[in-house]
């Protein structure tokens, strides 16, 4: 079974860059699909970026598409999430999630291993 920790959220002003960090252990993480989902006050847990086993099985939400960057280090057991020219609409508590599959997917209910987030605020 994966643990995962999340790391890297803060405070930013529009326009500025963040770089969130999930860190694994536990598990074959390399054979874990991963996932970053976020969310806000009173809202429900929405899709961000999905990354598979590969670099190249990424998935990423319309909203963030050109703006949010997802990654992986296996070697590190590390996913991480790019996040440059930043919105106040992607103020949100930001979640890992893992699968033991090869293929990200963008349901929440998909993925069995979660973190315990970590806050972005980006003021305007």
């Amino acid at each position: 079974q994966v643990q995962l920790v999340e790391s890297g959220g803060g405070l930013v002003q529009a326009g500025g860059s963040l770089r969130l960090s999930c860190a694994a252990s536990g598990g074959t993480f390399s054979r874990y699909a991963t996932g970053w989902f976020r969310q806000a006050p009173g809202k429900e847990r929405d899709f961000v970026a999905a990354i598979g086993w590969g670099a190249d099985l990424t998935a990423y939400a319309d909203s963030v598409k050109g703006r949010l960057t997802i990654s992986r280090d296996n070697a590190e057991n590390t996913v991480y999430l790019e996040m440059n020219s930043l919105k106040p609409e992607d103020t949100a508590v930001y979640y890992c999630a893992a699968r033991p599959y090869l293929n990200p997917e963008v349901v929440p209910a998909r993925y069995p291993y979660w973190g315990q987030g970590t806050q972005v605020t980006v003021s305007s």
